[in-house]
């Protein structure tokens, strides 16, 4: 795409959770320290509060890179369960040999002589609660009590939770006032200033390999602040948009009108989240105003893409760019980068695949290509369903992606057939955000070191969405889950 145009190695605005972007300004940093300390000097129940596309899951990313060696980590990737369930859900995520039907007290048991265990030798573990704004108060609840886990000096576990303002509403509830009075560090990621979106813009342009002048201009930098609402992701999307469409008219100078093209496109481009007011933030400034955009058309960027072939890389070049895309997991699963620009594109096969930030770029193909991802998908639903019937509770999987979009998954399947073996790549259909989702998993192993050796073995442009290990019985529960709901 609009890569080579702009001297760029990378996406710089992709909204998969790259550690390698990690901007520090607008008081990320001192969070990711303070956020540490706690962790590290064991100091109860931590809360991280921000709206959605405030960076929460990158300072969740970015914590297993910092923390010690001796601390361990757990990702509850779907904390909508019951009390019984987060318990079963940790315990397998430990790898503890807990049967399903094991009572409350049992797994119980079996996570204290565990936590034991590992303090004795001299390691600590903490659990890592993704939208916990979701998690039932009885749930909550059943946090608190195992924040009860501990020596005679030290808490043995660790929890931290992160979810959107929703979960402070949540916590305000007189019946779960034990555990808000257990929290001992509270952080909220708030929305960046108009300056600091100046400097982030050009971080991750640099950091994608940009050297040239600064792109990104007092007005234009204006327009994107008071239309994002300092909200990282949404800038991210209108950058990226707004690069391309400079791009499409083969220009290295971004103009309101190219902002004014990206904001038209997104599905934001009218709402704000819960919380947060265009007036407190911006001073008064509205929404960019949808207008007549001269010289932007959406038919043109990608005819314009569609004859550069240039910008289409093999699926094996280790330096194809990768497109922006959703977050990865089943609950980490955010709306893909994908969007209405995409939707109009002439010809879909041209256009390389908005797919969870992987460097997988689609060959251009013939029309038939679409039926044959159709079909790859449909047998690898199928074999998925075989697979999970079959399969030991206890097997382990790698998850490597997630996406909304079906019609993207299937060009992307096509991609990973050519880089692994197809048959052991699974997909089962879930629910992220409150959307039906795709959830891609590769591999079928007796035991962690198993599945670690293959995770680490993994091609690097699947390994950029940082794949984390599954059971089998945790991917049943969660399919439970969402068809009971």
């Amino acid at each position: 795409m609009y890569y080579s145009h702009f001297g760029l190695n990378q996406a710089p605005f992709k909204i998969t959770p790259n550690t390698e972007f990690f901007f520090s300004g607008g008081n990320r940093g001192p969070i990711l320290e303070a956020l540490i300390y706690a962790i590290t000097h064991g100091e109860g129940i931590i809360k991280v509060t921000g709206e959605v596309g405030s960076g929460k899951t990158m300072l969740c990313h970015m914590l297993p890179t910092r923390l010690p060696a001796h601390i361990e980590t757990v990702y509850i990737a779907n904390p909508s369960v019951s009390p019984e369930e987060i318990l079963h859900a940790i315990a397998f995520e430990l790898q503890l040999e807990v049967g399903r039907a094991a009572q409350r007290l049992e797994v119980m048991q079996a996570l204290h002589d565990f936590l034991v265990k590992r303090f004795a030798e001299g390691k600590r573990v903490v659990v890592f609660v993704e939208e916990s704004q979701s998690m039932p108060l009885a749930t909550l609840e059943e946090i608190r009590l195992l924040s009860n886990l501990e020596t005679k000096n030290d808490k043995l576990l660790q929890i931290v939770l992160f979810g959107q303002p929703e979960l402070d509403d949540n916590l305000r509830q007189p019946n779960i006032r034990q555990l808000r009075e257990r929290i001992t560090h509270s952080f909220r990621l708030e929305p960046l200033a108009q300056g600091e979106i100046r400097e982030y813009l050009m971080f991750r342009m640099r950091a994608a390999g940009y050297r040239g002048p600064d792109l990104f201009s007092g007005s234009v930098v204006k327009r994107i602040a008071r239309t994002s609402l300092g909200l990282t992701r949404r800038v991210n999307l209108i950058a990226d948009k707004a690069l391309l469409a400079a791009f499409s008219e083969n220009t290295h100078t971004l103009r309101s009108k190219h902002i004014e093209a990206a904001v038209r496109d997104s599905e934001f481009s009218h709402d704000a989240p819960h919380g947060i007011k265009p007036r407190q933030l911006w001073g008064g400034l509205g929404l960019v105003a949808a207008g007549a955009v001269a010289g932007i058309a959406v038919y043109a960027v990608f005819q314009h893409i569609g004859r550069d072939t240039a910008t289409t890389a093999a699926i094996t070049q280790p330096n194809a760019a990768p497109t922006a895309t959703q977050e990865p997991g089943q609950a980490r699963a955010e709306q893909p980068a994908a969007t209405a620009m995409a939707s109009r594109a002439p010809a879909r096969a041209e256009t390389t695949p908005a797919v969870s930030g992987t460097k997988f770029a689609a060959p251009v193909a013939a029309a038939s290509s679409t039926t044959d991802g159709a079909d790859l998908l449909e047998s690898r639903l199928k074999a998925t369903h075989q697979w999970l019937t079959g399969e030991s509770q206890t097997t382990l999987t790698i998850q490597l992606m997630g996406t909304h979009d079906p019609e993207q998954l299937k060009d992307l399947l096509n991609g990973i057939r050519k880089v692994i073996e197809i048959n052991k790549i699974f997909v089962y259909r879930t629910v992220a955000r409150q959307k039906p989702s795709l959830t891609v998993l590769y591999g079928s192993f007796d035991n962690r070191r198993a599945a670690l050796e293959a995770l680490d073995k993994l091609p690097a442009s699947l390994k950029t969405n940082q794949p984390i290990l599954r059971t089998v019985q945790g991917i049943r529960a969660e399919i439970k889950q969402q068809q009971a709901s």
